[in-house]
């Protein structure tokens, strides 16, 4: 059979995988035992890149981030070493995306470059999810993301790259920086709505993330037209009204390749409810490229084994490529309880290939 069965690698602390070569390589063979044909390991966080990057350092921020620098490690290169070498696919995460820090200063990208912050209409630095954000429509911030993607998948051998709930994304509160304002003034000839949530207003913007959307898929076919573009937004429409991540016509452009919405929920009943919104909304023929994000914790709740293995039947049964969980170590608790459950009522026990090899 062919299915995607994925997993997010996070980084240190949430999981210690990409702590040590060691670690890695064990991971790895984990994954393959259990049945598991794509990664998706964090190479984009706190402002810090997971490989040493020439990007990073033309703009004079740190290379990579400081523990690994302080090991001499490339955690991507080793993650792609050992991935491949037991045929699981490797989709780079660039987990923060327009996020610059989780810092109140900002970090070192917004102390460095202060003009890339992203404004709200009290004139404050937009703050969400506990991070500090960069204005996703300045054109310097977007070319920073495009070059830090361009520069791994001409370096390193991957699969493709992933965006999630923050690339291409934007806090709704953002967007009143004043070239954004004269753009939007030069178009309408009237200055944006004080509403964040104004429909019309939320659609503008979302449309100018989805043209860079469309940049990013462009110039990274132009790399290698295998490379896949995967993409994690929030479910829509909570994805468009608070993120303003336009889902729909992403698809509707055919400018994502694989689509894994995060249907976080703590119950299979939750879960249901999403992909019954998927079939409503979006159209049949388009269902082939969803493999939804699965949470094994969500709202601070477990989803119980029963009801996991309920997501994976109910996954097959709408049409979907297969499903990603977040994270590793949740495969791992309980003495690999859900990893183990996975291969014994799920079929992770028979190899998948993945779908794109």
């Amino acid at each position: 059979m062919t299915e995607i069965r994925g997993v997010w690698l996070a980084n240190r602390p949430h999981s210690q995988v990409l702590a040590s070569k060691q670690n890695i390589a064990e991971a790895m063979d984990f994954l393959q035992q259990q049945g598991f044909n794509l990664i998706f390991p964090v190479v984009w966080n706190r402002g810090y890149t997971l490989f040493p990057s020439q990007v990073m350092a033309n703009y004079s921020f740190p290379v990579i981030e400081p523990f690994y620098d302080s090991q001499s490690r490339d955690p991507l290169a080793e993650v792609i070493t050992e991935a491949h070498q037991r045929n699981i696919a490797v989709i780079p995460w660039f987990e923060y995306g327009f996020a610059a820090s989780h810092l109140a200063s900002g970090g070192h990208i917004l102390q460095s470059q202060p003009h890339w912050k992203a404004i709200a209409f009290n004139g404050e630095v937009v703050k969400h999810g506990g991070l500090m954000w960069m204005n996703a429509f300045n054109p310097e911030v977007q070319q920073f993301m495009l070059d830090l993607i361009l520069e791994v998948v001409t370096k390193y051998n991957v699969e493709g790259i992933q965006g999630c709930d923050r690339l291409p994304a934007l806090p709704v509160a953002g967007g009143y920086n004043e070239e954004t304002i004269k753009l939007y003034q030069a178009e309408f000839g009237i200055k944006p709505p004080r509403n964040p949530s104004n429909q019309k207003w939320i659609q503008w913007r979302a449309t100018l993330l989805t043209d860079f959307l469309a940049q990013i898929y462009q110039q990274v076919k132009a790399v290698n037209p295998q490379l896949i573009i995967s993409l994690s937004p929030a479910v829509y429409p909570f994805c468009l009204n608070n993120l303003l991540q336009d889902t729909k016509t992403w698809l509707t452009r055919g400018i994502v390749d694989l689509l894994h919405p995060q249907i976080y929920r703590s119950s299979f009943g939750g879960y249901r409810h999403e992909v019954k919104q998927i079939k409503q909304i979006f159209p049949a023929n388009s269902l082939s490229k969803f493999s939804p994000g699965i949470a094994f914790t969500a709202n601070n709740q477990e989803l119980t084994i029963h009801d996991l293995l309920q997501c994976i039947q109910l996954n097959r049964a709408s049409g979907f490529r297969g499903q990603v969980f977040f994270h590793y170590e949740g495969l791992r608790k309980n003495n690999n309880a859900v990893a183990t459950a996975l291969c014994q009522f799920s079929g992770y026990d028979q190899v998948a290939f993945f779908p794109f090899n």
